[in-house]
């Protein structure tokens, strides 16, 4: 599905801030079977927009092809389970919750955060598009919703259940297509004095590290604090506060709650780090340009050193059949001639090819 306007603003796309050539879907994993048949590839190109400065991508295929049968699982992942029980830590003692508070998670996964909550007889409520993820969670105790997050899945929710004292969307904000129909949901669904947390990849660390390999099709947008707060702001949230933590190669944890409810002030650091991002740039359209002869460099050094290992006669393999080695490898033209295999922990990974 073709979007030539922005998707959070409308404003017609024509500024490209990355073009990673083309690929395939950077989770749909491989079995023997498939090897000879055809792959889809598609454009992976994101856009800035020149009015909000939202950096995006086209998309090409739905959510519901992208997340109907998914091969990520939290639980894999030992710093994402400690990540998780340290959230929930902070969660109850900042926000005071008990057994008589409600939580609800957006893209719940396989229950990996959910469960901390349950276990301390918390209620909670999971929201995951993917069936065959959110069965497992089902088997943890975490109760499950298997559909995708919007207002009309909000609408439901408020009129068979009460509000969230709590609404959680760890990793999930990147990759929704419709930003305002998400957040839209997000101000419906929220109780009158409830808090919203929010953690995504932060688009300075995309940029300041030259992490391009964190971009593929799942993730329709990438975020900066200037571009989320506008998004925010137009459906009536006030983000009020905001963690940097070490996730994803560096992340924002925002805190949002409703514009009408006062008793939570936007914070210093809040304000700081939006300071911070005017400093460097992003609120200006030249910044993002500048971008994309970072990445061609990367591909440059990296076929250069694996050129330079196989004349060697070394071999080359790969640790981790992550969606960011799918964009790296696809764009830089890799494969079995110079890396030889790839390993990872996942047993729904185990004896799958990666995609290209």
């Amino acid at each position: 599905m073709l979007r030539d306007g922005c998707r959070f603003c409308g404003t017609l796309l024509q500024h490209v801030f990355l073009d990673l050539g083309m690929s395939p879907l950077a989770n749909s994993y491989l079995k023997a079977h498939q090897l000879n048949q055809m792959e889809p590839f598609y454009p992976l190109r994101a856009f800035v927009c020149e009015r909000c400065l939202l950096v995006q991508l086209e998309e090409f295929e739905s959510p519901d092809h992208i997340f109907s049968d998914y091969a990520y699982f939290s639980s894999f992942s030992d710093v994402f389970l400690q990540h998780a029980k340290d959230y929930v830590d902070m969660a109850v003692e900042r926000f005071s919750l008990s057994a008589k508070s409600y939580v609800v998670e957006i893209a719940s996964n396989d229950g990996y955060l959910l469960q901390n909550f349950v276990a301390r007889g918390i209620r909670v409520l999971g929201i995951e598009p993917a069936k065959n993820v959110a069965e497992v969670a089902v088997k943890k105790g975490v109760p499950s919703c298997v559909k995708f997050f919007g207002t009309q899945t909000a609408r439901e929710l408020v009129a068979e259940e009460r509000r969230p004292d709590l609404i959680i969307g760890n990793n999930v904000l990147a990759h929704v297509p419709d930003l305002n129909d998400f957040v839209g949901g997000l101000k419906i669904l929220l109780a009158p004095e409830g808090i919203i947390t929010i953690e995504f990849p932060h688009l300075m660390h995309l940029m300041g590290l030259n992490q391009f390999d964190t971009i593929y099709h799942e993730h329709f947008s990438y975020f900066s604090l200037t571009t989320v707060n506008q998004v925010f702001a137009k459906h009536g949230l006030t983000i009020f506060d905001v963690d940097e933590i070490s996730t994803h190669g560096g992340s924002l944890r925002i805190y949002a709650r409703h514009d009408e409810h006062h008793s939570k002030p936007v914070t210093e650091r809040l304000m700081a780090l939006k300071k911070k991002e005017e400093i460097q740039g992003f609120a200006t359209l030249a910044h993002y340009l500048s971008f994309s002869e970072k990445a061609r460099e990367t591909k440059r050094a990296l076929l250069e050193f694996l050129i330079r290992a196989k004349r060697e006669g070394k071999s080359v393999v790969a640790y981790g059949a992550a969606a960011k080695a799918s964009t790296l490898l696809n764009y830089c033209g890799v494969r079995q001639d110079f890396v030889d295999y790839l390993v990872d922990r996942s047993t729904y990974k185990q004896g799958h090819w990666l995609p290209g």
